[in-house]
């Protein structure tokens, strides 16, 4: 491991055995009016309130995850694809990792903005050495060509990319269900936002976090309001199901929670806020 690069402490939390890192890969633009049931005015008050002084951009995160002897990333951000992130490496040298050292990435699903980052610019895999872990589900669905002949052309090239990075890293390739995947790391699934969206809890002595992935995108307005989705949710209703009992469950328990698209603290709890939940950060650095 290198040594870290001056300037700002990245976001971290200590799980056990386990050091975790926010490891920011930038944003992306989107818009209010891809949200459902919720009134985009009523979206950009929620924001406004939430004090988000760029209530349409949703930021990007991957989370580094050391110990045991492993250097693991939890997705990989989009890498500049589309026009999104790329700042990843970047970030990963200010924490003191370099790509080569990356032995394995666990991925929540395959959309561009969790894998683009996995490829260079010439197309050849970032995290040379690394394992790559995708859920069956997730990777059936990505190379099913009846899939790809009924998507249209922002999905066509949804396709194309992950079906790209699955043949870059196939030597190294790991299908994983639910459960232990690696010592102290389980595989949770999460359907709805993707055919094999999944979190990853971490475990170690008596303490956890939940890596969530895609539950939300627009945190402060989807925690207070579980029942709006985003366009990008693949079954929609089925997320939002999905995204109102993991709130429940979190909330209840107390549990750490870290997400893709929270802001660039990284980690935050879950609490009630009458019928609906609220989110605080934890600014540990």
């Amino acid at each position: 491991m290198n040594t870290p690069l001056p300037g700002p402490a990245l976001p971290a939390q200590q799980t056990g055995d386990f050091f975790i890192q926010a490891i920011s890969d930038g944003h992306l633009p989107a818009s209010l009016e891809l949200l459902s049931h919720i009134d985009p005015a009523d979206a950009l008050r929620l924001q406004a309130r939430a004090g988000v002084h760029d209530p349409a951009s949703i930021h990007i995160n991957a989370y580094l995850v050391r110990g045991q002897g492993r250097t693991m990333l939890i997705d990989a951000g989009a890498g500049g694809v589309k026009g999104w992130g790329g700042q990843l490496t970047a970030n990963l040298a200010r924490a003191g990792v370099q790509p080569a050292e990356v032995d394995a990435v666990l991925l929540t699903h395959a959309h561009p903005d969790h894998v683009g980052g996995l490829l260079d610019a010439q197309g050849g895999p970032v995290f040379a050495n690394a394992e790559l872990l995708i859920h069956p589900r997730e990777l059936a669905f990505w190379e099913d060509d009846a899939n790809l002949a009924r998507s249209n052309a922002r999905a066509r090239g949804n396709f194309l990319l992950a079906r790209q990075v699955v043949a870059r890293y196939r030597h190294h390739l790991r299908v994983a269900g639910e459960g232990e995947v690696l010592p102290g790391i389980h595989m949770l699934p999460l359907p709805g936002h993707s055919a094999g969206h999944v979190g990853y809890r971490i475990e170690s002595d008596g303490r956890s976090a939940l890596i969530w992935g895609d539950i939300v995108h627009f945190p402060h307005i989807q925690i207070a309001r579980p029942a709006v989705s985003i366009a990008f949710d693949q079954d929609p209703l089925l997320a939002a199901t999905t995204r109102s009992r993991l709130l429940d469950v979190v909330s209840a328990d107390g549990l750490m929670v870290a997400g893709m698209h929270l802001g660039e603290l990284g980690f935050a709890r879950i609490h009630r806020v009458g019928n609906g939940f609220g989110i605080r950060y934890e600014d540990r650095r």
